[in-house]
C-alpha cells in the first residue's frame, strides 16, 4: 500500500510546473515581469535540473535584459513572491540577495556576489516530511535590517524534491527581481556564494528520497542564511 501511495503521489506531481514572475512589498504590487526578469521557462514553466548550468544565476530568457522597473523596498520589511500557479511540489524555499555595483538593471549577478537571507525549514514527523510552501501561490520573507542600502538582485528559489532520489532529480524553480533597498544599517558581513557554484548535485538537500524511508533531517543547500 505504501509503494502504491508513493506512485500515486509522484504521478500527480509530475506535470505541475510554475514560474515566479511577480514581487510585491510595502503595498506595491506590480504586474508579472515588471520587477522580475523574464525567465526562460515563462512559457514552459519547466525547472532547472543541472545545478552547474548558467541558468542557475537567474534563469533568464535573454541574459543581460533587465526587468522594466526596480521595486523600492525598506530593510526590515517583507517582500512577497507570487507564482503563476501554486508551488505544487514538496520542497523548500531559499532566497538570496546580490548587491549591484551600481544599478540592479545593469547587474548580471555573476561571480561570488550572492548571500542567503532566508531558508524554509522542513517539518518532519512519523507521517512524513513537509514544507509550508507546498501548494502556496505566494510566499513572504523578511528583508534583513542589517544589509546595506542600494540596489540588489533578489533570487527566489523553490526546490521541488518529489523526484530527488537520484542525481539531477531535484527541480529548481527560480527567478531574479530588481529591488532598491533603503533603511538598512549596513552592518552585515555576509558569506558570498556564486550561482552556479554554490550547489553540488550530491548536496544532501538536493539528493534525497523524501517518501520512504522518511528522512530524519533535512539540510537546505547554500549554507545558513544571514543573521543580523
Amino acid at each position: 500500500m505504501r509503494f502504491s501511495a508513493v506512485l500515486l503521489a509522484l504521478t500527480g506531481l509530475a506535470s505541475a510546473h510554475y514560474t515566479i514572475p511577480r514581487i510585491s512589498s510595502g503595498g506595491v504590487s506590480g504586474s508579472d515581469w515588471q520587477y522580475t526578469r523574464r525567465t526562460e521557462n515563462h512559457y514552459s514553466n519547466g525547472p532547472v535540473t543541472n545545478v552547474a548550468s548558467s541558468q542557475m544565476t537567474c534563469y533568464e530568457l535573454s541574459p543581460g535584459t533587465p526587468a522594466p522597473q526596480t521595486l523600492a523596498v525598506t530593510a526590515g520589511s517583507s517582500i512577497t513572491f507570487h507564482a503563476n500557479t501554486a508551488l505544487s511540489h514538496p520542497g523548500p524555499v531559499n532566497v538570496y540577495l546580490a548587491k549591484a555595483p551600481s544599478t540592479a538593471a545593469t547587474f548580471d549577478g555573476r561571480g561570488p556576489v550572492w548571500f542567503k537571507i532566508y531558508e524554509e525549514s522542513a517539518t518532519i514527523s512519523s507521517s512524513g516530511i513537509s514544507w509550508g510552501s507546498y501548494n502556496a501561490a505566494s510566499y513572504t520573507v523578511p528583508i534583513p535590517r542589517c544589509i546595506a542600502n542600494g540596489e540588489y538582485l533578489v533570487r527566489f528559489e523553490h526546490i521541488a524534491l518529489h523526484s530527488a532520489g537520484s542525481v539531477g532529480g531535484a527541480q529548481l524553480y527560480l527567478s531574479c527581481s530588481q529591488i532598491s533597498v533603503t533603511g538598512g544599517s549596513g552592518t552585515a558581513r555576509p558569506n558570498l556564494l556564486s550561482f552556479p557554484g554554490a550547489y553540488s548535485p550530491n548536496d544532501p538537500g538536493l539528493l534525497i528520497g523524501i517518501y520512504w524511508p522518511i528522512p530524519t533531517s533535512y539540510t537546505n543547500p547554500g549554507g545558513r542564511p544571514l543573521t543580523c
